[in-house]
């Protein structure tokens, strides 16, 4: 039985978000229906994404590093977002390993999204169900697609090549073979659940960082001979009117 999953490269991800937004556009506009998505632009955005970018700062500065973490649904080989349902909407495909949500089936009671460890599966508001990543499976096996681009939206957006799609049980598969021979690992292994995705680990670069070089050389405040002003005189618009 194949096991299609995710391979992504934590090293060369950049954390632009083309693989949110490619998500997003392409499966609100699918068979998942349209993806919440209110006040985008307000003080409280808020809405349903199947793939999410989280970004991290490890380290104490000046030494520190940005990490970037996609994260989506798994696509576990035990997932204990399907037993927990109790009307059989969440379910693994047989053929191919994929996890997903009947719709019609669900009745959006959350339990799946309490079962899972990773936190991957989200509530659309406007329509009450439990919503998650497909691994696009209604375009990776569109015929009328050419052959290059039957691979989920999020694979083809990354303009870093992060992302790399394929079956995992296959050992001489692209993406069977970038875990062997670059030390791809599960995400929490110890809960159990056998997620399929994996990730490749960053390679640590150490750097020396001078304190001269904290400093920008071509400071445009300094080249000005910039005096900070003297906060005990009244400002600019204390005096004038405007």
């Amino acid at each position: 039985m194949s096991q299609l999953a995710l391979v992504i490269d934590l090293n060369v991800c950049v954390g632009c978000h083309a693989c949110v937004t490619n998500c997003k556009e392409w499966n609100t506009s699918g068979h998942a229906g349209a993806l919440a998505d209110d006040r985008p632009y307000g003080e409280d955005p808020t809405g349903t994404f199947f793939n999410r970018v989280q970004t991290y700062e490890v380290g104490e500065f000046p030494n520190t590093e940005t990490v970037h973490f996609p994260k989506s649904c798994l696509h576990c080989e035990d997932p204990p977002c399907v037993p927990v349902c109790p009307t059989g909407a969440s379910y693994k495909r047989k053929e191919d390993g994929i996890v997903l949500v009947d719709y019609d089936k669900c009745i959006g009671c959350r339990y799946c999204s309490w079962a899972c460890p990773y936190g991957a599966r989200e509530i659309d508001e406007h329509q009450k169900v439990m919503k998650k990543c497909t691994l696009c499976v209604d375009r990776i096996y569109d015929t009328n697609l050419p052959e290059a681009e039957r691979k989920p939206a999020c694979v083809l957006a990354c303009p870093t090549s992060a992302r790399i799609f394929g079956d995992v049980h296959d050992p001489d598969s692209e993406v069977s073979q970038t875990i062997r021979e670059r030390a791809g690992y599960q995400l929490m292994p110890e809960w159990g659940t056998k997620p399929s995705n994996h990730y490749l680990p960053r390679r640590i670069s150490h750097y020396k960082i001078h304190p001269d070089e904290l400093e920008r050389a071509d400071n445009p405040l300094k080249k000005e001979d910039y005096q900070s002003p003297d906060l005990s005189e009244p400002s600019l618009d204390d005096v004038t009117s405007w």
